[in-house]
């Protein structure tokens, strides 16, 4: 393997290792830990993996439109869409944790005028246009409709 290679697969190594640990603080302290750093709200995404078919848990930032949960699948302004939206569209239906609470949910991209309705608000919890002008693929706007 190359150095890049293997710095990379370091690097993934290690996101993996923080995304454990962020997952088992979340759910050992009932959120009370990992639920909210700096003014950033998260949630844990539960969904099954696309290939493997294994449960899946990804810490996520979240803002809420009424009785829906609303993501952003930025990857990081990645080429790539990230992992979570691979699964949700092989499997939309899906599971949510929001501090002690748990429900089913069905997720759907949001049509164009919805993201249009949405995107300014995803920007006022974070700076996802900063990810956008990253990358030539439009970032989802994902909604969770609860079951």
């Amino acid at each position: 393997m190359s150095p890049l290679g293997r710095r990379l697969s370091s690097s993934r190594s290690l996101l993996r290792a923080i995304t454990a640990t962020h997952v088992a603080v979340y759910r050992l302290s009932g959120g009370r830990l990992g639920a909210s750093f700096n003014g950033l709200t998260f949630l844990l995404l539960c969904t099954t993996g696309a290939r493997s078919g294994r449960q899946r848990t990804t810490p996520l930032l979240y803002v809420t439109d009424g009785a829906t949960v609303v993501l952003v699948a930025s990857n990081g302004g990645q080429a790539r869409h990230p992992g979570w939206l691979f699964n949700l569209r092989r499997t939309p239906e899906a599971e949510v944790v929001v501090g002690r609470e748990t429900w089913r949910v069905r997720a759907r991209i949001a049509d164009p005028a919805e993201r249009a309705r949405l995107w300014p608000r995803v920007n006022e919890a974070y700076p996802y246009q900063t990810y956008q002008d990253a990358t030539s693929r439009e970032i989802a706007v994902v909604v969770l409709d609860r079951l």
